[in-house]
């Protein structure tokens, strides 16, 4: 478990997430909160969306079911009495898809290889599309009730959002170097607009925070809560 302490504060914030992008980008945006911030991956296998539904439906489909998955998870360890230091607070659970620039339901995931990450690189080379993430944040038993009731007495509530970005037409030799510096692994749709892929696309509609894995409207809500909580 990876863990980093972002002021004096006992409210523990857990993100059920095993992206190190995320991580890094939710323990900016809560730096000077005055929470302690954990990560770890879910244990649980993710849920595969119906393939009729449009990709921002998946999106929320698989961040619903981790989610649910979440919340049991956290169940079963209070049960057992084996969270690290004490129950947390709120638990953030996040998913991410790139559409298809030619088929609106058809979602671009996380490239298994090298070879799939140059066949998605490819199809986004040149044009438009758009991403979606959609992010869950979990309220613990006792805690305030959010709309969303789960397992355990857990609670949650949902948002799901997208953004535009805009690739140049990628040269062989740039698609060559993004694919040789790595920084396709486990990103959606093969790239990653604040690593290297940022000296060839940028975003024209929406929101950062969601191309990099999670929806602003849930960041917003987070520090509220974090803040009324104090």
């Amino acid at each position: 478990m990876k863990e980093s302490t972002c002021g004096e504060s006992e409210m523990r914030v857990l993100l059920a997430s095993a992206s190190e992008r995320r991580r890094e980008l939710l323990f900016r945006l809560l730096e000077d909160e005055g929470v302690t911030l954990h990560s770890r991956g879910l244990s649980a296998k993710e849920a595969i969306a119906p393939n009729f539904l449009g990709v921002g439906e998946k999106a929320e489909f698989t961040c619903m079911a981790k989610a649910v998955s979440a919340s049991e998870e956290q169940t079963l360890l209070h049960q057992e009495e084996s969270v690290d230091g004490g129950a947390f607070d709120i638990v953030i659970v996040s998913d991410t898809l790139v559409e298809d620039p030619g088929d609106h339901l058809l979602a671009m995931g996380k490239p298994s290889d090298g070879t799939e990450a140059v066949s998605m690189l490819l199809r986004l080379s040149g044009g438009r599309h758009r991403v979606w993430s959609s992010s869950a944040i979990l309220s613990r038993p006792g805690g305030p009730v959010f709309s969303i009731p789960l397992h355990g007495g857990w609670t949650a509530e949902i948002w799901t959002e997208s953004s535009i970005v805009q690739f140049e037409d990628l040269s062989e030799e740039s698609i060559f170097q993004l694919i040789e510096s790595g920084s396709w692994e486990g990103k959606a749709g093969g790239y990653d607009l604040a690593g290297e892929a940022s000296s060839h696309c940028n975003l024209v509609e929406g929101e950062e925070v969601t191309v990099l894995g999670l929806a602003s409207e849930s960041m917003e809500f987070l520090r509220a809560e974090i803040a009324r909580r104090r």
